[in-house]
């Protein structure tokens, strides 16, 4: 956030998480779904967390990950934070210069600590998006990466059809889906195997 009123963004709905969660649910699994502020309403029978900052997400994740045998990291976190927060509205200039810091990795951090637990990341990127996604996975420790490619004419947020890479360490295999609960459900099914994988 600059100030009390002004924040840095980007286009992310929630969309995703949501659907992972519910799918989750309706399997019967018992889920925590951490989300930023979103018109979404969170599933019957999720534990719900209601975030707002980086620091907000980085808490809640220390809280519940070790509790989870899988982590789905859907979350659109910036990849850079202002320096300085100003306590009162920034008055309207002809020029404004802000100084920004990287975020802390987090989901990297917590899969260098995961133990017998699946992580999932997801990525997104506008060019060269296989090798920068594989790549992604191995330099955070992640057991999968959801690759998605922002290009003119496909906007993968929202209510959108999905054109996704599946990440893992066999491959990566691209998929469409005709939506997002579609393709929740095919991430449900990739993280039981990606778990049964992990114990041969």
């Amino acid at each position: 956030m600059l100030d009390p009123v002004r924040f840095i963004t980007n286009l992310s709905t929630g969309e995703m998480g949501y659907s992972v969660a519910r799918e989750a649910r309706r399997k019967g699994f018992q889920v925590t779904l951490i989300s930023g502020p979103t018109s979404l309403t969170p599933p019957r029978g999720v534990r719900w967390v209601p975030i707002v900052t980086v620091k907000d997400l980085e808490a809640a994740l220390k809280k519940h990950f070790f509790n989870h045998d899988v982590l789905f990291m859907s979350a659109a976190v910036g990849d850079f934070l202002p320096v300085t927060r100003s306590s009162r509205k920034v008055p309207r200039k002809k020029t404004l210069k802000v100084l920004f810091r990287q975020s802390p990795d987090l989901v990297g951090t917590l899969a260098r600590r995961k133990g017998d637990r699946i992580v999932i990341g997801f990525s997104l990127e506008t060019n060269d998006w296989l090798r920068r996604s594989r790549k992604k996975r191995l330099k955070k420790h992640l057991d999968g990466i959801v690759a998605n490619h922002f290009r003119p004419g496909h906007n993968p947020f929202g209510k959108t059809r999905a054109r996704v890479a599946l990440i893992d360490s066999e491959g990566a295999r691209v998929f469409r889906f005709g939506s997002k609960p579609a393709l929740a459900r095919t991430l449900i099914r990739w993280a039981a195997g990606l778990a049964g994988r992990s114990k041969n």
